[in-house]
């Protein structure tokens, strides 16, 4: 009989841990890339991951697009205002646009991702969760083991 999906917490005890063995190769060759392990301790961890659980990363991605999008409001003005420019700019509209978006899109996602990243470190951060959290946590999973076993 298969076996089918459980979705109660599991803990692994050490007996059921296998060991890590590395499986040797017939022939090693240069070429393969080595073996590097998973870090575990927080000084093996780059900078940026290392202590308090913070929102930089995802405030920095939010940073990043809204640069890009706000880029693209070069490309609006430049048609709200074509006959203006183009007469200012002696009819190159598309190639100055395009260079202009090119640069200011660079220069606001580094911005943008710089201060996204200052204001994701102080918003998004990981806390405890409430006892109110907790209960409905609690009531969810005692639901949702109750309808695994009907199954």
């Amino acid at each position: 009989m298969p076996e089918t999906a459980n979705l109660e917490p599991f803990e692994q005890t050490p007996e059921d841990s296998p060991a890590f063995t590395q499986i040797p190769s017939e022939q090693p060759s240069e070429d393969s890339p080595a073996f590097t392990p998973i870090p575990t301790s927080q000084e093996q961890l780059p900078p940026e991951a290392r202590g308090e659980v913070n929102g930089g990363p995802l405030g920095c991605c939010f940073g990043i697009v809204f640069g890009l999008i706000l880029s693209l409001s070069i490309a609006i003005a430049s048609r709200l205002y074509a006959d203006p420019l183009a007469s200012f700019l002696h009819s190159g509209l598309s190639i100055s646009v395009r260079i202009v978006m090119a640069l200011v899109a660079c220069a606001a996602a580094i911005l943008f991702g710089y201060l996204g990243w200052k204001i994701g470190r102080r918003v998004y951060r990981e806390y405890e969760l409430s006892a109110k959290q907790k209960q409905r946590l609690e009531r969810l999973q005692r639901r949702q083991r109750a309808r695994s076993r009907v199954r």
